[in-house]
C-alpha cells in the first residue's frame, strides 16, 4: 500500500515570516514616548506663542489709544476749546455749523494739530477716523475719505461695545476696503480701533484707527518666540533621553530578571527531576558497586577486568550524580569576606600532583591579599572548576596561567587562562547552558555552577576563547567593605 501523501493532501511548510514578533517594550516605548513628548512640546510652544504675540499686540495697542487720548485732550486744551467738547466732537467737518459755542478757528486748529500727530504717529501704515455712521471723516490715504464702510466687525463691536479693539494681521485682504495702504506692510501688522467719546464719556462720537507695523515690536516677538521653542525643543529633548535612558535602564534589568526567573525555574525543575532520577539510581548503583567488590574478592580469573571496569563505571556514574545535585541545589548561603588568595592556593594545591604528572607549566600572578564577598567552599568550587577544566583541555606540557587583571576599592578581576583546544564562536554562545559541555563524557554543569556562585555573590564570568590557541575566563569579585 502506497503511503506517499498526495499533491493535493500535502501540509504546507511553515512559514517563519508568519510567526508573531515578540514584544518590544523599549521600541514601543521609545516611539510612543517620543510621540508624545513632540505632541505636547508643539502644543505648549503653541499656546506660548499665541500668548506671546497677544500679550505684545495688546500691550502696544493700549500704549497707543493711551498716546492718541492723550494728544486729543492737550490738543483741545492747548486751543482753550469749552470742556463741553471734546476731540471726537470736533472732528467731522460736517458738524462744523452746528456748534456756534465753539471759535471756528480754534477748532480746525485743535484738528489740524491733532490729525497732524496722527499722521506722524511711528511706524504707522494707515489712520482712518470715522464718524459714528461709519463714514471715513478723515484718512492718512485721502482716497478713503468720504467712503462708507459697511460689515466690518471690529469697526461695529468697537462702536457697540465703546471699547478698544484690536487685531494682528499677517497679509492684508484686498476686499476690505478701508485697508487700502500706501505702502504695503512687510510682514505682521497691528490694526487697533480706539474710540474717542464725549464730553460725557457715554457717547461715542470718532473712531480712531490706526494701522501699524512696528519693527521693533516685531524683532523682540521674533526673539522671544526663538527662545521659546529652543527651550521647548531642549526641554522636550532632555526629557526624552531622561526617560528613554531609564527605560532602557529598566527593560535592561527586567530582562537579567526574566533570564534569571527563566533560569531559576529551570534549576528547580531540574533539580526535582534530577533528585528523582539520583534517588533512584543510587540504590542500584550501590548494589552493582557491592555485587562487584564481592565478585572481585572471590574471583581472581580473567573476569577481574570486567569487574574492574563495572566499579569505575558506577564510580564515575556516581560522580556525575553528585556533580548533578550539586549544580542545581538552592545557593542559600550567606556572603562573607573571604580570603581569596588563600582559597586559590588551597586549589592549586590539590592539583599539585597532576600539574607535575601532566608536565604542565603553572604560572600565578601575586594575588592581592584582599576579601571578597563569598563562602570558601563555593569559591574553591570555582576554581577547582576552572583548573580541572583547564588541565583536561591541555595537551602535557601546557601552561595554565592564573593572573591579575584589575584591583581597586570596589571589585578584583582574576583571569585563568590555558594553551588548550579552545572553542568556537558556537561553543562559547552555548558554554554556561546546562548540560552543554565538549568533553568527552563529560556532564556539562561545571561552567553553569561558576555562573551561578558568581552572580549569587554579586560578581560576574566573563569567558573568551579561540580554537586551537586557548580559553580565557575572567572572574569579577566584589570586594568586602571591613
Amino acid at each position: 500500500m502506497d503511503l506517499a501523501p498526495r499533491p493535493d493532501t500535502a501540509v504546507p511548510a511553515a512559514d517563519p515570516s508568519a510567526a508573531p514578533r515578540p514584544f518590544n517594550l523599549l521600541r514601543w516605548y521609545a516611539w510612543v514616548s517620543l510621540a508624545i513628548i513632540v505632541s505636547v512640546a508643539v502644543g505648549l510652544g503653541l499656546i506660548s506663542s499665541r500668548f506671546i504675540i497677544h500679550e505684545s499686540v495688546e500691550r502696544d495697542a493700549l500704549l497707543t489709544a493711551q498716546f492718541i487720548t492723550s494728544i486729543a485732550d492737550a490738543e483741545v486744551r492747548h486751543v482753550s476749546i469749552p470742556n463741553v467738547r471734546t476731540m471726537g466732537e470736533l472732528l467731522d467737518p460736517r458738524t462744523d455749523h452746528g456748534m456756534p459755542d465753539v471759535d471756528p478757528e480754534a477748532r480746525r486748529k485743535a484738528r489740524g494739530e491733532f490729525l497732524d500727530h496722527i499722521a506722524h504717529l511711528p511706524d504707522m501704515l494707515l489712520a482712518n477716523i470715522y464718524a459714528p455712521d461709519r463714514t471715513v471723516i478723515w484718512s492718512s490715504n485721502p482716497a478713503l475719505i468720504g467712503h462708507l464702510i459697511e460689515s466690518d466687525d471690529d469697526l461695529d463691536r468697537a462702536f457697540e461695545y465703546k471699547m478698544r479693539v484690536s487685531a494682528s494681521y499677517h497679509d492684508f485682504e484686498q476686499a476690505r476696503s478701508e485697508q487700502k495702504f500706501v505702502t504695503p506692510p512687510e510682514q505682521l501688522f497691528i490694526e487697533n480701533y480706539i474710540p474717542l467719546f464725549d464730553a460725557d464719556g457715554e457717547n461715542v462720537t470718532a473712531m480712531v484707527e490706526i494701522y501699524k507695523e512696528p519693527h521693533d515690536l516685531i524683532v523682540r516677538i521674533e526673539h522671544g518666540l526663538m527662545l521659546i521653542w529652543l527651550a521647548i525643543a531642549v526641554g522636550a529633548g532632555l526629557v526624552y533621553i531622561g526617560l528613554y535612558g531609564i527605560m532602557r535602564r529598566a527593560a535592561r534589568v527586567m530582562a537579567v530578571q526574566q533570564r534569571r526567573l527563566i533560569g531559576s525555574e529551570t534549576f528547580v525543575a531540574l533539580g526535582e527531576v534530577s533528585s528523582a532520577v539520583a534517588h533512584s539510581l543510587r540504590n542500584p548503583l550501590a548494589s552493582i558497586r557491592s555485587s562487584a567488590e564481592l565478585a572481585q574478592a572471590f574471583d581472581e580469573g580473567p573476569a577481574q577486568k570486567n569487574i574492574n571496569d563495572i566499579i569505575n563505571q558506577v564510580d564515575r556514574m556516581s560522580q556525575w550524580v553528585r556533580e548533578l545535585l550539586q549544580s542545581l541545589r538552592p545557593l542559600n548561603d550567606e556572603a562573607q569576606p573571604v580570603d581569596v588568595a588563600q582559597v586559590l592556593d588551597d586549589s592549586l594545591q590539590a592539583f599539585a600532583a597532576t600539574l607535575t604528572r601532566g608536565g604542565f607549566r603553572l604560572s600565578v600572578a601575586e594575588v592581592p591579599r584582599v576579601q571578597v564577598l563569598g563562602h570558601p567552599a563555593l569559591l574553591g568550587q570555582i576554581f577547582s572548576s576552572l583548573i580541572a577544566n583547564a588541565l583536561e583541555s591541555m595537551e602535557p606540557g601546557g601552561e595554565l596561567r592564573i593572573e591579575v587583571v584589575r584591583h581597586d576599592r570596589r571589585g578584583l578581576t582574576l583571569r585563568v587562562s590555558d594553551t588548550g583546544k579552545g572553542m568556537s564562536e558556537q561553543q562559547q554562545r552555548l558554554a554556561f547552558r546546562p548540560f552543554f559541555t565538549t568533553k568527552q563524557g563529560g556532564l556539562g554543569v561545571g561552567l553553569v555552577l561558576v555562573k551561578r556562585i558568581m552572580e549569587r555573590f554579586g560578581g560576574s564570568v566573563r569567558l573568551s576563547s579561540r580554537a586551537g590557541v586557548g580559553t580565557r575566563v575572567s572572574l569579577s569579585f566584589r570586594v568586602a567593605k571591613i
